[in-house]
């Protein structure tokens, strides 16, 4: 067998067959139930027309010698059927049982490696693109796992063929063997082709679903730009290099498909022409019309056993690309993880989230040091930031555009890594920030929040057992229970994809309120109030610091937020420029006079 994976993590080279091996350990009673009902035994049912065949012909002619009248071969013809396609349909049964919980496993895991790895460097690929492989490539790996039994049960099938074959002729019995043997010999051949045309079609697949995604998150920036019909005629080209390699991938196995079929096709001509010679040579009557029936039977069955063992090879190949573009999905992940076994949940209620868990150590101080990151390949990013937030205090960073203000707050939640310094929360220096930084202790909202195609409750609660939350509190907090009067279902209207209902600030608010609700010591907002007028970021600021339960980390160039906040962080080309009041910035900042002179400019 090929392997197709090298770990970062280790040095042993995983092969294929282990994945899949994995998978069918999973759920093996369903597998098995499948690959013994539905693909097992019907190579063997396959087999058994034939040897009825043979015996009406030979009743017919009189050279039967087993006593059977023509109307007891046709039942038994009937009953090999129906009980052919009763095993079936129990088998293609497990079959979509089985589909279901491995496709959820895998699904399951590469979202939860997915969700581990840095926030802003989660996907190697667009999102679209990613789609693609959790749909597409998942399909191709079911589809293998679906037939994998097939190759035994065909082989076997035809060794017993072959042996009842070749104990009335053995060189027409090799004839009949003929269409496997090139069957084999040609998949072999082309399976480099196989795999280079199903990478390229999988990837120009994934090139077409990532552009749509973003034409249509970015629709309103390209109508305002006029540029529809440059877009249009790039998607245009994107998508023919999808149909080109579509056609490829399609053509190849059209043609392997249909000269396998005409094998055949072929091997019927040479078995009939073989057959008319044995039968004029012959001077006894060891090979009758029944005899030659069978023959005739057995090379089409073998030919459709031949055609489905092709189709197997294919398979396996294109399963390895898949496996292989899944993996490139989450790198660095240990080899087998995306197997691993663990429970999915597809009847019955799903479980309870657990209890938000108490807090271990509440916030007094955090404080940072020489914190510096910087995108790679280039010097743009955050420099020995060196900054303290002390509890129940309203901490803003502010600077102009490209200064590291997002930078900042994403290297210190763990959203990207960061290359040097220290963060302490309290006098607990916090090792692994992205697995530290999460409710109940932070909560952060980035600089676009996002919404599901959920009611608004579900999209603040997001899981979490409203009995156990004060969601009317984080709603009064978040200053929107006039937004949710003025909603037609209130908190039950379902918002549509991104939150289109809502406004721009309503989104906002929806999405602090989701931080309040889960009562986190530190907040952090990307320029929460961005979209919000000045009362209403008001209220927010003033009705939030009066609880005095909460701690605020806040990006905003807003004037509102600078008056409200207890210390400013002003930064300038990724370094602190100066720290402190607003009063006090104005009087000793250059770069502080000149953010608010301009504090309310759309540029910033």
């Amino acid at each position: 067998m090929n392997t197709f994976l090298n770990s970062k993590q280790s040095d042993m080279t995983i092969p294929t067959w282990r994945y899949l091996l994995e998978l069918i350990r999973y759920k093996p009673v369903f597998y098995l139930a499948n690959g013994l009902l539905a693909s097992g035994l019907y190579y063997f049912f396959l087999l058994v027309p034939g040897l009825i065949i043979r015996e009406i012909f030979d009743t017919i002619t009189g050279e039967t010698t087993i006593g059977v009248n023509v109307w007891t071969l046709l039942a038994l013809l009937v009953g090999n059927i129906v009980a052919q396609q009763g095993f079936m349909l129990i088998g293609i049964t497990a079959d979509g049982v089985f589909r279901m919980y491995v496709s959820t496993l895998l699904r399951k895991h590469l979202l939860t490696h997915i969700w581990q790895r840095p926030a802003a460097q989660a996907l190697p690929s667009s999102s679209g693109e990613a789609i693609s492989r959790f749909r597409d490539d998942i399909t191709v790996i079911l589809d293998f796992l679906t037939f994998s039994l097939d190759p035994i049960a065909q082989g076997l099938a035809i060794i017993i063929g072959l042996g009842v074959l070749s104990r009335i002729n053995l060189w027409l019995a090799l004839v009949v063997f003929a269409p496997l043997v090139v069957t084999v010999a040609t998949i072999n051949f082309a399976s480099k082709r196989i795999r280079q045309y199903r990478q390229a079609n999988q990837e120009a697949i994934g090139g077409v679903t990532g552009l749509l995604g973003e034409i249509f998150t970015a629709v309103q920036a390209i109508k305002l730009a006029g540029s529809e019909k440059r877009v249009v005629e790039y998607l245009q080209g994107v998508n023919e290099v999808r149909r080109q390699a579509a056609l490829k991938d399609l053509l190849l196995s059209e043609v392997l498909n249909s000269f396998l079929t005409n094998l055949s096709n072929l091997g019927t001509a040479i078995l009939l022409l073989a057959a008319a010679h044995i039968i004029q040579n012959t001077t006894t009557d060891t090979f009758t019309v029944g005899d030659l029936a069978l023959f005739v039977t057995y090379l089409g069955e073998f030919a459709v056993i031949a055609g489905f063992f092709g189709s197997s090879l294919t398979l396996y190949f294109q399963t390895e690309v898949s496996l292989l573009r899944l993996s490139e999905l989450i790198p660095g992940v240990p080899p087998l993880s995306l197997v691993a076994h663990e429970p999915v949940y597809l009847r019955g209620k799903l479980p309870q989230l657990p209890e938000l868990p108490r807090q271990d150590q509440h916030l007094e101080t955090l404080t940072v040091r020489n914190l510096s990151y910087y995108y790679p390949g280039s010097q743009c990013g955050i420099s020995q930031v060196n900054l303290t937030v002390k509890k129940g205090t309203l901490t803003v960073i502010t600077g102009r555009i490209g200064s590291g203000k997002s930078t900042l707050l994403r290297v210190l939640l763990g959203l990207l890594p960061q290359h040097t310094g220290e963060i302490f929360w309290n006098n607990y220096q916090v090792k692994d920030p992205a697995a530290f930084f999460i409710p109940p202790r932070s909560a952060y909202t980035a600089q676009v929040p996002q919404l599901f195609s959920e009611t608004l409750r579900d999209n603040i609660l997001l899981g979490l057992p409203e009995d156990q939350v004060d969601l009317a509190g984080a709603i009064h907090l978040a200053v929107m229970k006039r937004d949710i009067a003025n909603l037609e279902h209130g908190l039950y209207t379902v918002v549509g994809p991104r939150g289109t209902k809502l406004s721009g600030g309503q989104i906002q608010r929806a999405a602090a309120a989701r931080m309040f609700v889960r009562k986190s010591q530190l907040l952090v907002f990307d320029d929460l109030s961005s979209a919000l007028d000045v009362e209403t970021e008001r209220s927010l600021w003033q009705g939030l610091l009066a609880t005095n339960k909460f701690t605020c980390l806040a990006v905003s160039h807003r004037q509102v937020a600078l008056q409200q906040a207890d210390q400013i962080i002003v930064l300038k080309d990724g370094n602190v420029e100066a720290i402190g009041k607003l009063d006090e910035l104005l009087a000793t900042c250059e770069e502080m006079q000149f953010l608010w002179s301009e504090a309310l400019s759309p540029n910033l």
